[in-house]
């Protein structure tokens, strides 16, 4: 049986997606960013948009929808991140 290419990516996207969304409820939730590093969360959502933006250049669904979903998680935690830094100092 040979699995199409097209099927892998869509896996691939839907396993890392999901694996990200438990932290990133969590974080949301409870707004706590004191151990996230800014600059690891930075360059992530970074390179996550960048993926969006390959995805959408190459037309590719899994990449596009899966990196849209982590890059508004992303942002989210990103935005909270840089709020606790500048109003909370943490």
């Amino acid at each position: 049986m040979i699995i199409a290419p097209e099927i892998i990516g869509y896996i691939a996207a839907t396993l890392t997606t999901l694996s990200f969304l438990p932290q990133a409820i969590l974080t949301i939730k409870t707004k706590d960013t004191e151990s996230l590093s800014l600059s690891m969360y930075s360059m992530f959502t970074l390179g996550v948009l960048c993926w969006l933006i390959y995805g959408v250049y190459i037309d590719n669904g899994a990449i596009i929808v899966a990196n849209s979903i982590t890059f508004l998680l992303a942002a989210s935690i990103l935005s909270l991140k840089i709020y606790n830094v500048v109003f909370k100092n943490g």
